[in-house]
């Protein structure tokens, strides 16, 4: 996962979208279907305005705001629709997600004690605040909070609900990726070499990063192993460059 910028709605948009909601907001309880109602709305430019938004906004590959490692084809709820119809039309509830984690996730939505839900939004907060890399295995595991001495609620959550633990080709997605991030580094780690240009080897990075791990590399707990913590301690402003490009 990666934390995600979301990116505004021409103003027209937002105003379709707030008429159907009010529809949407009025129909009896008994005469409504959320399924059927977003079916027949979806084709309505507002819609497909959502969909190339959301596009740009999950990258070049158009991953999966979940998984980030297939591709994004479908509008996904963050709250179910089916559940909270009042959210359906609502920007801020809409992510692009794969049809896998689409299908897993469902209707699941688990709230804790204040009803505020203990799934990760990529658009509205880090989730490598709440997970964890585990590089051995691949997966996306909850973080674990020392101070506190216990696992991420969230992240457990998340990860749970998702399945981000037992997917074994989403692991080795991520050990892919984390594997061509080491390979750019690693030059630019011998005796001898010489500083790397900052722009460039940014470039690299996300070019080899398919699953928004750089993050979770030099910000999070990969920057204590190597070779980030190496490359961190020799290039420092150079890894101050890349924690704020990510």
């Amino acid at each position: 996962m990666r934390k995600i910028k979301r990116l505004p709605l021409p103003a027209g948009t937002r105003t379709a979208l707030a008429a159907k909601q009010a529809v949407v907001d009025a129909r009896s309880a008994t005469l409504f279907s959320a399924n059927d109602e977003w079916k027949n709305y979806r084709k309505h430019s507002s819609i497909l305005t959502v969909h190339s938004t959301l596009k740009k906004m999950a990258g070049k590959r158009e991953r999966c705001m979940y998984c980030e490692d297939s591709h994004g084809g479908d509008i996904e709820h963050f709250w179910p629709k089916t559940a909270y119809p009042h959210k359906m039309f609502t920007w801020e509830n809409h992510l692009l997600c794969c049809t896998g984690c689409g299908r897993i996730k469902g209707i699941q939505f688990p709230l804790d004690g204040s009803n505020q839900p203990l799934l990760v939004n990529p658009t509205a907060e880090d989730p490598w605040d709440s997970l964890e890399f585990d590089p051995d295995t691949g997966n996306i595991v909850a973080r674990f909070d020392a101070n506190a001495k216990m696992f991420s609620a969230k992240g457990t959550s998340t990860v749970n609900v998702l399945k981000l633990d037992r997917r074994e080709a989403l692991a080795e997605g991520y050990r892919r990726s984390l594997r061509r991030i080491k390979a750019v580094l690693e030059p630019y780690l011998a005796p001898s070499s010489q500083a790397p240009d900052a722009r460039t080897i940014i470039r690299a990075l996300k070019i080899a990063d398919d699953h928004g791990l750089l993050e979770w590399c030099f910000k999070f707990s990969g920057k204590k192993e190597p070779p980030f913590s190496e490359f961190i301690a020799r290039y420092p402003l150079i890894a101050r460059k890349i924690i704020a490009s990510c």
